[in-house]
This record gives C-alpha cells, structure tokens and sequence, in this order.
C-alpha cells in the first residue's frame, strides 16, 4: 500500500517558519516562564553565582542534546511516510509479533497515553504563570489571578468547537513578537552580569552534580521544565515539515531561550527576591504589564497547540484500532489537522481547571509538571534506538553510541521526576495509565469481538449458490453492508436474506480497513471485485491521520466501474451488543465490562464515515466475548 507523498520534507519559507512559531514552539517558547522560578524555589531561594552557573550550564545543554541533538537531527529523521508523533513511530517498527514487537508497540502506546496527562497540566501551569507576574508590580490583585486563569481555561477550552482555522495565522506574528521580547529582556539581563556567558562551560553543569549530589535531582527536576514541548517538534513535522520547523528553532526559539535564561541567571548575582518569578523581574516597570498580557496570549497559544495534538492524537489511535470510536469533527475544509474532538475537548477542561483551582499558583503545579513528558521522551528514545538497528541499518555500536548518549539524559531526567510524584508527579502518570488501560483493552476486545464474529461467517458457496440457482429473490434497491472483516459475504448480508427472504439487485459487501500509514494514494484508495450477479466485495483504505469520507472513497469506485452509487444506496451496519461469553475468551471481568462500556458508547457509523443518517440501518445483535 504506497502512501501519497508528504509535506514532510517542505522547504523552509519565512510563511512556514512563522507558522511552526506558532504551532510547533508554544510550549517550549513560555518555558521560561516557570522553569528558573521553579529551580530557585527548589533551593529556598539560595542562589550563589556558582550556583546559579551550574543550573544555567545544565539548561544549556540540555536544550542542546535533548532538543537540538535528539529532536532536530535524530528523532526528526525517523518520520512514518512524513508523519511524526510517537504513535506514527510505533506503528513504524512495533509491526511484528514478537515479544519484542509487542513490548515495542506497549512503549509507544503509555507514551501516547502521558500526552494527555500533559495537555492537562500545560494549560493550566502556563496562565498561572503569566498571570503570576502581577505579583511583581502589586499584591492588591493576588486573590483575583486563580478566578481569572479558571475564566481564560475555560473559554480557551469552549473556543475550540469554532475551530482556531481563521485565528492560527496570527499565531505566527505572536509567538515571533514574543521571542523577540524575552530575547530583548535577556540581552538587558545579560548586561548587568556578562560572566552568565560563562556557563556555556559544561564543568559548572557537572561541577554542580558531582558536589549537590542527592540534591542534584531535585534541581534536574526543575531544569527539566527547560524541554518541555519537545515532542512538539516530532509530532506536528508531517503538517509543516521538519525543515521548517528545524530552522526556526536554530534561528529564532534557541537563541531567545537561551538569552532569556542568561538574563534571569544574572539577576542572581544580585540580590533578588526569592519569592518573586526571574522572569518578570527582568521586565523594567513600565513594560510589566504588557508583558504580562503577551505571555498570557502566548500561553495561551502554547495551551492550544497541546489541545490540538491531543485531538490528533485521538484520530490517530482510533484509526489504528486502539481507542473507541468518537465523535471528530472537521472545523477546516483545507487543513486535515484542523479538528474538534467534543469528548476529549470537555475531559481535558474538566480536569484542567480542577488542577487550577486545586494547586492554585504555578509554584505548586510545577510539582506535578513533567513526569509525563520526561517518561514520553524516554520511551521515544527506546524507540528510536530500535529504528536505527531496523529501518537505518545502523550496527549495534553506532546505535548505542547515539542512542545511549539520549538514554542516560533521558534516565537522568525521568529519575529527577520520579521525586516529584508525591508532589504532585501522580496525577499525570494516574491519568496516563487509565487511558493506557482502555487503549489496552478496546485492542484485546476489538480483536476477540472479530474473532467471534468470524464465526458467524457463512461460507460463500452455499450462499453464492442458492444465489446462482434463482433460490433468492431480488428486487430493486442497492445495498452496501458494512463488514469487520473482509469476507466476500459478511454476516449481516446473510442475516438480511435470512430475515427479509430477498437481496436487492446490487449488493456491495463493503470492508474498511486503516492502514498503519498516514496517507493513502488515490491509486490504493479502493478495490473491487464481482462476487455474483449484482453481489460486489469493495474494499476502502485510509490511512491514520486521514478524514475516512465513505461516500468520497465509494464515488471513487463508481468512476472505476464499481456499480456503486453512494448517495442512492442503503447502508446497512452492525450495532452490537457485547454479552459475557460462556466460556472465557481472554478478557477479565472488569475488562469485559470496560469494553463493552466502551464499545456501547462508541460513535455511531454514520457519525463516523460521513454518512447521511437518512441513508443507514444498523442492525443489532448480541455477541459473547
């Protein structure tokens, strides 16, 4: 199956590179937001310049080998036919069935499983600390700054059923203002104290390691913050293409980050007060408030680009068969990315302003910040190290040697946070493993649903027969009936004969299937054979970020020669109902109502295919897994 050719490999416009601003780099772009504060909170506010050396030197380099290094020139190689993200890697090499291609495909799934345990402390954490700057100028307003992020959570969350198509082209110009003013605000830093250049040295970084021993992790916990967003790089290089989003990193969100941490680590050579956010002392008086509402306008940037990758996310593992159907609207008749995903969207909110109102500033969600991301980008580089062996080539030293230098770093980072889960750490890694759980179990009762089904498939002779012989009456009328598998005679074609005693004059057995590619060529879209008279298998392809357009693909056919009308046909589909099985089939009790809770609950097929609902039956029935 040849996928249709990606965007991936785009050449670098000053359009695109505005574009992957504001798209790819929100997250990583207000990291400096909360990152310093939260290490200096880490120390009781007791930073000397050595200190305060050590910790810029570790940020450093962590932005050059995690995200530079890691990202940029590895991970960022490893595309699925031009799409990213962590499922699109798994589905690239867990393909097998081996124990190791399982363990694989289980690394890919927990990681994807924490993106949504961060898409609900990223917003929240990032308005906290934007708000969180008005406590520099006055404390007048403090009892009013947890209200007012709860009321911009929420309508950001509310906001997205309208689509964000027609405001995203501002995203670019803002987040580009914004590196601009923390660039600007960290030269000013800089210039008090030019010896933070100095930190560039990594023997402050390790110097601080070997001597704060024990102590060095809780910092590296807070250090960590610095990366937070890099899977954004990955996930979004199929929609902007890895070039783009490459150069503005090197050009634009490296150097302003950097000179935005050297600024704030120069306040630290003076004396400063330990309560009060690095960031916003930077700002002179007369500009506070204004940076105050860019960095909010840029959280809230950063928070939306989370959302939309978690609703990609979410059509992703549902097309490769490990998530429920839901209900996925297309808010954009141009861009594939653009879509509104209800359930999620209000869970997200729903959780979001619970952690808001229950931690109340930025200080203390930090806590609970980057357990997820930091195990997502460990299990990425269990992955990578096996796409460099399988799909590059590479041999067993030259893979270690790369993949082993991101390992430790990785293992560092995920260690330091493993200190925050009381703090906070569990609530990401809780919500992480619940979903994990029912991506789990949709899979293992999909496939024994199937199975069970493939029972109640009838060999095509007899039934192909008593058609030949005139044994089943037809009349006018066509008919397609969506099918699980891909038998020439599914079951619900069957049961039709059985229950109404005709079959109408065309009859389409109709299989879909999701391949475990991001796009389909139109070539590849539909195959279609002559079973019997009027009786026609046609099978349809999409691929995992694809919008699956039924009548689109069933026009397509019709074209080729495939009697096929889609806007005078009737579909006919499935409606089951799952019952405990006499005998056990593999699931656990409480999975087996998971499932079918689940499976009860799953979107609708004309919901799902873009059906008229005028135009589908669904037939119901009950199946023992």
């Amino acid at each position: 199956m040849a996928p249709e050719a990606s965007p991936v490999e785009k050449r670098t416009t000053p359009a695109l590179a505005l574009a992957a601003l504001g798209i790819v780099y929100g997250d990583l772009g207000t990291s400096p937001l909360y990152t310093m504060q939260t290490v200096v909170d880490e120390t009781g506010g007791h930073i000397d310049p050595h200190l305060a050396l050590g910790i810029l030197s570790l940020i450093f380099w962590t932005l050059i080998i995690t995200i530079s290094l890691k990202y940029c020139v590895f991970v960022m190689r490893a595309d699925n036919h031009g799409e990213g993200g962590i499922l699109a890697l798994m589905s690239l090499i867990g393909r097998n069935s081996s124990e190791t291609g399982r363990f694989l495909v289980y690394c890919g799934l927990f990681g994807a499983a924490l993106i949504y345990g961060d898409g609900i402390i990223t917003p929240a954490i990032s308005v906290l600390s934007a708000l969180g700057g008005v406590d520099v100028a006055t404390n007048a307003l403090d009892p009013y700054i947890m209200p007012l992020a709860v009321v911009i959570l929420i309508a950001l969350f509310a906001a997205q059923r309208f689509g964000t198509a027609s405001i995203a082209r501002f995203f670019g110009p803002i987040m580009l203002t914004w590196f601009a003013v923390i660039g600007l605000l960290g030269i000013a830093g800089i210039a008090r104290h030019p010896a933070v250049l100095t930190a560039i040295n990594p023997y402050y970084g390790a110097h601080l390691l070997a001597t704060k021993g024990w102590a060095s992790f809780v910092l590296l916990g807070g250090v960590f913050l610095a990366a937070t967003g890099g899977e954004a790089l990955y996930a979004d290089m199929g929609h902007i293409g890895r070039n783009p989003i490459r150069s503005s990193w090197f050009l634009v969100v490296l150097p302003a980050c950097l000179l935005n941490y050297a600024g704030e680590t120069a306040l630290m050579f003076g004396p400063t007060k330990a309560r009060d956010n690095p960031f916003f002392l930077l700002v002179p008086s007369w500009a506070l408030y204004p940076v105050v509402a860019i960095s909010v306008v840029a959280t809230i940037i950063a928070s939306q680009a989370i959302i939309t990758g978690s609703f990609s996310l979410t059509r992703q593992a549902m097309q490769l068969g490990w998530f429920p159907g839901v209900y996925i609207r297309q808010t954009s008749d141009a861009e594939y990315g653009q879509i509104y995903v209800p359930f999620v969207n209000w869970v997200m909110m729903s959780l979001t302003v619970l952690l808001a109102i229950t931690f109340q500033t930025s200080n203390r969600l930090a806590g609970a910040y980057g357990t997820a991301v930091s195990t997502t980008m460990l299990l990425t580089t269990v992955l990578l190290y096996t796409t460099m062996r399988e799909r590059w080539g590479w041999s067993t030293l030259r893979a270690i040697s790369v993949a082993g230098l991101f390992m430790i770093v990785d293992l560092a980072f995920f260690s330091a946070n493993l200190l925050k889960i009381a703090a906070g750490g569990w609530i990401p890694l809780t919500f992480g493993a619940v979903i994990f759980t029912g991506m789990v179990t949709w899979r293992r009762g999909t496939v024994l649903l199937r199975e069970q089904l493939a029972k109640l498939t009838e060999k095509p002779g007899p039934f192909l027969q008593n058609l030949a012989e005139g044994k089943i009456p037809r009349v006018q009328g066509m008919a397609i009936f969506l099918s699980r598998s891909s038998a020439p005679v599914p079951p619900l074609m069957t049961r039709h004969v059985t229950q109404f005693g005709v079959l109408p004059e065309i009859a389409i057995s109709l299989t879909i299937k999701f391949e475990e590619i991001p796009r389909i060529a139109a070539a590849d879209r539909v195959q279609f054979e002559k079973i019997a008279d009027g009786v026609w298998h046609v099978t349809v392809h999409f691929g995992f970020i694809e919008v699956p357009n039924l009548p689109l693909a069933l026009s397509q056919a019709h074209a080729q020669g495939c009697p096929v009308d889609p806007k005078k046909a009737l579909y006919f589909g499935g409606r089951d109902d799952v019952v405990r099985a006499r005998e056990r089939h593999g699931l656990m009790i409480w999975q087996r109502l998971l499932f079918g809770f689940m499976y009860r609950n799953s979107v609708h097929t004309v919901d799902r295919f873009s059906l008229s609902p005028a135009q589908v039956v669904e037939i119901g029935r009950q199946v023992e897994i």
